[in-house]
């Protein structure tokens, strides 16, 4: 990657592509002699050429990045006093932005030069607001001044086209680049073993993910979540969400048996119908239900459903654990962990049999089967932890005791010393119990002690 962006640089490790970075030595023109798309490309096309004339082989891909207001073009400001100004001008009005890309293939002496425009509607912001945004945010990195990935999307009411053109690297404009030098990943096994003949790729840019072959299949469509605060893919509208959350209920009820005392029921729906009015995700309705099981286990499905084990609620000492144990399960879901592990694990026409409701009984069993498992199976310990976190916050804005939670983990460590967690169990992470204790303490302020680093087997959340 011919460009030394951080922003892009996240990008690439987003995707899950491997990459170097040789950072182009050139001067980029920042004066239209033709249309700013001309510019775009061609400053693109001489970073990829300085930076391909250093490597023996490869893939290799430049960037450049400008925004464009009433003519005038605003690249990467040189001190605060230029980005103050460049936000100012842009503030209240609409500007586009531009992104050039060329990928250079040194192995079959192929180039191929594209680009990409956005338009970008600003809200208008008095001098304390730009103040303010400066205070959390370096512009000295961002065309224009201003990013839309982080706080700059408080001030950035829509766009017109790909969001990740305004980060400064459209990924579906790079994937049908790719595409057309031979790097097709319109099946994934043979995306990556195309690649793997290609002598010297892997140095610079290895491809095979699923995400970005649906980029490609669905356009460039993201979101942002108020949970992860970031941009996501996501592949799916809330309404399948919805509709795939309610065949994969309908093979977790054929499975367990619900409990029949309607007293166990209310305290469990009057406990989660709290939290998810104070929860983050509010488009969709959540049902909370408890299956007559002695495992202590609860899980949270696409679209709202949670199941809550009546092991577990013997379990709890008192309303508060239990709330944070649902607030728990509200994080997953919107942090939307559920769809985005099945979407990355299963595949495209999968999840369209899932969700269709096929008239092929036996393909759509089959399909909400698997999604179960997986679910049930459990999240990687990021999403348990973003899961606590969130927790422990809805908790708190609900009303409950949030450091319940830490009771609640400590009650399950006991548990897992006399007992080992069984597949299907909500202990089943309990190897780092130490760790999410530390995260909820974390989030609500309270001071960490030496045990709370102790046994820590994953890097800090972030």
């Amino acid at each position: 990657m011919a460009s030394g962006s951080s922003a892009r640089r996240k990008l690439f490790r987003n995707f899950g592509l491997p990459f170097k970075v040789i950072p182009s030595r050139i001067a980029e023109k920042r004066i239209s002699r033709g249309s700013f798309s001309k510019l775009v490309r061609d400053n693109a096309l001489d970073k990829a050429r300085q930076a391909a004339s250093r490597v023996k082989g490869g893939i290799v891909i430049g960037a450049d990045t400008v925004t464009v207001q009433a003519g005038r073009i605003f690249g990467k400001p040189k001190n605060l006093n230029q980005a103050r100004q460049a936000v100012r001008r842009l503030s209240g009005q609409a500007c586009w932005v531009y992104t050039g890309l060329a990928v250079i293939d040194l192995d079959k002496k192929k180039t191929q030069v594209d680009y990409a425009r956005t338009k970008v509607y600003m809200s208008r912001l008095n001098q304390r607001e730009i103040d303010n945004y400066f205070s959390c945010v370096s512009p000295l990195d961002k065309a224009g001044s201003f990013d839309i990935q982080g706080k700059g999307a408080l001030f950035i009411p829509r766009i017109e086209g790909c969001f990740y053109n305004v980060i400064g690297l459209p990924m579906s404009k790079l994937y049908g680049m790719l595409k057309k030098i031979g790097v097709d990943l319109s099946a994934p096994d043979s995306g990556r073993k195309a690649i793997r003949k290609r002598s010297g790729i892997r140095h610079l840019l290895v491809i095979g993910s699923f995400c970005l072959w649906a980029a490609g299949l669905s356009g460039c469509v993201t979101e942002y979540n108020l949970a992860t605060e970031q941009e996501e893919w996501i592949f799916y509208s809330t309404e399948k969400e919805v509709r795939m959350g309610e065949s994969i209920a309908k093979a977790v009820e054929k499975e367990y048996k619900l409990v029949d005392d309607p007293l166990i029921q209310k305290r469990v729906e009057d406990i989660g119908k709290k939290i998810a009015q104070v929860c983050d995700r509010k488009e969709i309705d959540y049902y909370f239900k408890v299956i007559d099981d002695e495992e202590v286990n609860a899980f949270a499905l696409p679209g709202g459903i949670i199941y809550v084990n009546s092991g577990l609620i013997e379990r709890v000492a008192n309303d508060d654990e239990l709330a944070c144990v649902l607030a728990h399960e509200v994080g997953h879901i919107v942090a939307k962990h559920s769809i985005k592990k099945l979407q990355a694990m299963m595949g495209y026409n999968f999840l369209r049999i899932l969700m269709a409701q096929a008239p092929d009984s036996g393909k759509l069993v089959t399909g909400t089967d698997i999604a179960f498992v997986q679910i049930i199976a459990g999240y990687s310990r990021e999403d348990e932890l973003l899961a606590d976190q969130l927790g422990a916050r809805y908790a708190r804005r609900a009303g409950f005791n949030p450091e319940a939670m830490i009771s609640f983990l400590e009650t399950l460590q006991e548990v897992t010393r006399r007992k080992p967690a069984r597949p299907k169990s909500y202990i089943r992470t309990h190897p780092y119990v130490p760790d999410r204790i530390r995260v909820v303490k974390q989030e609500l302020g309270e001071p960490l002690t030496f045990d709370d680093y102790i046994n820590i087997e994953q890097k800090p959340h972030e």
